[in-house]
């Protein structure tokens, strides 16, 4: 399937006052590749969907990791889609649900698609040895947790296979995920042990029971932070009760503490998601962050 962007350009006729819009640059084809079963597993396909910009050899690519509370959510219409527009390729993954598996199965299936995507580089004409990985609440969970457990044996497992290949990835953008489990039981425990939260779920907690601390920092990106972690761009509402801004300063002090590149952007009145973190200014910071670190 091919889609077509433009930019568009205001210009204002001196004579008339008339306004036309006409596009400021060449209409960019992009090529998308839908539900493509990157693996299997106890008889579930695992897919991705590609958006390819034609005619950009050796794209950088971003992994979009959607939301959705570990349980929910889908692949479909990531919100970044338009970074095709600046010469990305974007690929939007699914993974399992806590209905399916609790963790540590959604990062394996996660550095499963990376391994594949890689894998199949050649074929789809994106750039393997650049790729940047982004995500919105859960998502940003693993996004985080793709960025930080490079290395980390137990969190790589072996879904898909490709395991001659790296799951490493170069940059991370998180938009309002969870860096820190044991953090959030002591400031959210309603959320942290109930099943009002997604992760108590995903951590294979049982009703009436706190979960082991062990198990917590398990699955908190900021338990593995090193000094050879990616560059990482931060999103988060202050007015956010469902992830609480607590969990990105954590994991933004975290990579200030280790000597790394980290970037923590507040959103005054922004709640737990919304348009707002996807358009205008804050889509150019992501643009910005993406540009300033992939491969010229």
């Amino acid at each position: 399937m091919n889609a077509y962007f433009c930019r568009f350009l205001v210009v204002t006729t001196i004579s008339s006052g008339l306004s036309l819009a006409v596009c400021a640059d060449e209409i960019l084809p992009v090529r998308i590749e839908r539900d493509l079963v990157y693996a299997e597993v106890d008889g579930q396909q695992l897919t991705l969907d590609l958006y390819l910009p034609e005619g950009q050899k050796r794209a950088p690519l971003v992994v979009w990791i959607h939301g959705g509370g570990w349980r929910g959510g889908t692949k479909h219409n990531p919100p970044l889609r338009e970074i095709t527009k600046d010469g990305f390729a974007l690929a939007s993954i699914s993974y399992r649900f806590t209905n399916k598996a609790i963790f540590p199965a959604q990062i394996h299936d996660c550095k499963g698609a990376v391994r594949w995507l890689r894998t199949n580089a050649d074929r789809f004409g994106y750039n393997p040895d650049w790729i940047a990985v982004a995500g919105s609440s859960a998502g940003g969970h693993l996004a985080l947790l793709m960025g930080t457990s490079g290395g980390v044996t137990a969190l790589e497992g072996n879904v898909g296979g490709n395991l001659d290949r790296s799951s490493a990835v170069q940059a991370v953008i998180d938009y309002f995920g969870p860096s820190d489990f044991v953090l959030r039981g002591k400031t959210q425990p309603d959320r942290a042990y109930t099943n009002k939260s997604g992760s108590f779920a995903l951590l294979g907690g049982v009703a009436g029971e706190k979960l082991d601390p062990e198990v917590e920092r398990f699955a908190s990106p900021v338990h593995y932070v090193s000094a050879d972690d990616p560059p990482l761009l931060i999103f988060q509402g202050d007015a956010d009760r469902t992830v609480l801004p607590d969990q990105s300063e954590r994991i933004a002090k975290a990579y200030a503490d280790a000597g790394l590149n980290a970037e923590l952007v507040i959103l005054a009145g922004a709640g737990h998601g919304g348009k707002r973190f996807y358009h205008g200014e804050h889509f150019e910071q992501a643009i910005d962050f993406l540009k300033a670190h992939a491969p010229r």
